[in-house]
């Protein structure tokens, strides 16, 4: 039974595999209803909300507090900024998103045979968000893949494309290295030890999230994913052309300019936690293109599956008293796996104000 089971919850048909048909409508259960649906306006004015920080002085300690108040800036504005000269070459990030192409447009039955609907699985092959429990399908296909230590996982990547384990292994293993040093330098802006939690980030989670967008008939009715907070320290993106959007602290969205070369980061949910509120993860989403295919790898870090974070006894005192209960990326997963991401966000459920709010307003109806 329990065979049958997972057949039946990793059976699906591909976004890639419904391009092929050329058809001029996309299927009902891909439809948004209205209020979900992306602004195509938004993209006529576009202009750069997000701090671009220049890397190129990381390691040079007499620049090191002005970065720090940058990176303090970009975090509090936002809680994402974009990065150049941050010390990875372009061959290494281009050839990752060929290699991403190169996957993607492998035979069906190849790439099926990673498909699973276990959050837990370490080569996860996927579409949507969670296909199984999403009411509406988002236009998306993507492979996750487990990276840190990378000696430990990457025999389980596929081999085929030839080039795919090389290609994304040398970009995952770059990406990993600049996140330990971006993390130093959030840690510093919120005046905590750059050291905090040390062992926890450098043996940490690394998920490669591998994402396939194809080209949409009708990209105002769709989605590649809907809006959505990333759970874990920091978010680096590289992407294949312009496709992000971002939420200010409006609750506005805004499509982030592409820029060749640069990395996306944001923060996620254990940093809002670890800084007791004070930077807030960054919901964002993916919009879709009528005439091309576009291709993004997101390097999600976290701490390790089971280590549970709270805010820093640092950032805790009279005035800021503990906002969030403890947190892991296994009890994220765990989230997930039962609920559709529209259906609520993992950090809400660790949010004690909230918890306190919800109390007084049922005393007030009793």
């Amino acid at each position: 039974m329990e065979a049958e089971r997972e057949i039946s919850d990793s059976s699906f048909t591909s976004v890639m595999e419904l391009t092929k048909n050329c058809q001029q409508n996309i299927p009902e259960h891909y439809v948004l209803p209205p209020f979900q649906r992306p602004n195509p306006s938004l993209n006529d004015h576009i202009y750069p909300i997000l701090p671009v920080i220049d890397l190129s002085m990381m390691d040079d300690p007499a620049h090191r507090s002005q970065l720090i108040d940058k990176f303090q800036f970009a975090c509090n504005q936002l809680g994402s900024f974009q990065v150049i000269n941050h010390g990875i070459p372009a061959s290494v990030m281009q050839d990752a998103l060929d290699s991403a192409e190169e996957f993607f447009d492998l035979p069906s039955d190849e790439k099926m045979c990673f498909a699973s609907a276990d959050v837990h699985k370490p080569v996860r092959y996927g579409t949507s968000m969670n296909h199984g429990m999403d009411k509406v399908l988002y236009w998306r296909d993507f492979i996750k893949l487990y990276a840190n230590p990378i000696s430990d996982w990457i025999h389980l990547w596929p081999s085929n494309p030839p080039t795919y384990r090389e290609k994304m292994g040398s970009y995952a293993k770059a990406v990993n290295v600049l996140h330990e040093k971006l993390i130093e330098l959030v840690l510093e802006s919120l005046g905590l030890d750059a050291n905090y939690l040390h062992n926890d980030i450098k043996e940490g989670s690394q998920v490669m999230a591998v994402n396939c967008y194809p080209y949409c008939p009708e990209p105002a009715l769709a989605l590649g994913m809907p809006s959505h907070t990333d759970y874990g320290t920091l978010t680096i993106l590289n992407q294949s052309q312009q496709g992000l959007e971002i939420m200010d602290h409006d609750k506005k969205w805004h499509p982030v300019p592409f820029i060749q070369d640069a990395l996306i980061v944001q923060l996620g949910d254990q940093f809002e936690v670890i800084s007791n509120g004070r930077y807030k993860s960054i919901a964002h989403r993916a919009i879709l293109n009528m005439k091309k295919k576009r291709f993004s790898i997101a390097s999600l870090h976290s701490m390790q599956l089971e280590k549970m974070v709270g805010p820093a006894p640092e950032l805790v005192d009279e005035q800021h008293p503990v906002a969030y209960k403890e947190g892991s990326f296994g009890g994220f997963l765990a989230y997930i796996s039962a609920k559709s991401l529209t259906e609520g966000k993992y950090i809400d459920t660790l949010k004690i104000h909230e918890e306190l709010n919800a109390s007084e307003v049922e005393k007030k109806q009793a």
